[in-house]
């Protein structure tokens, strides 16, 4: 079912939902496709799964959900199952082309050689954010997040 309503709307997600789960009516009026999305959270991983469901507030739920980790010319899955996710922590949500994904131009490992290589790197960004948001309140008067004055 192709559409020319815009990615960025719900109507369009509808296209990628799994319709095995649904009734035979619900399966009919959905695309009878099982669409492979990206899902990148707040907190930096990247999930990649069959989109089952989703509601107005961008929750979802992924099943045979991947996690992937990138280092370098490097990366690494681990599979997680189903996930569901509350809509405030996805970043971003696209669709896969399947064509594609088999030529990742990255070498694959395995996750228990990558993962502590990539979470040294997530803790050394994290120190280094930490150190520019100091420089940025002690020197350029900017308030520290999550403090006074930092709402919406």
């Amino acid at each position: 079912m192709d559409s020319l309503i815009p990615f960025t709307t719900s109507g369009s997600l509808v296209d990628c939902v799994d319709t095995r789960s649904l009734s035979f009516f619900s399966a009919i009026c959905l695309q009878n496709e099982t669409e492979k999305m990206l899902v990148m959270l707040r907190d930096g991983r990247k999930l990649v799964g069959v989109l089952r469901s989703y509601d107005q507030f961008a929750n979802l739920v992924l099943d045979d959900t991947i996690e992937r980790i990138y280092h370098g010319s490097e990366f690494a899955e681990k599979r997680v199952g189903l996930f569901i996710i509350r809509g405030e922590n996805v970043v971003l949500l696209g669709e896969i082309d399947l064509d594609q994904e088999d030529e990742i131009p990255l070498q694959q490992v395995q996750y228990e050689a990558l993962k502590p290589i990539y979470a040294k790197g997530v803790a050394d960004k994290k120190l280094n954010d930490h150190n520019k948001a100091q420089v940025l309140f002690e020197d350029k008067g900017f308030c520290r997040e999550g403090g006074e004055g930092d709402g919406y």
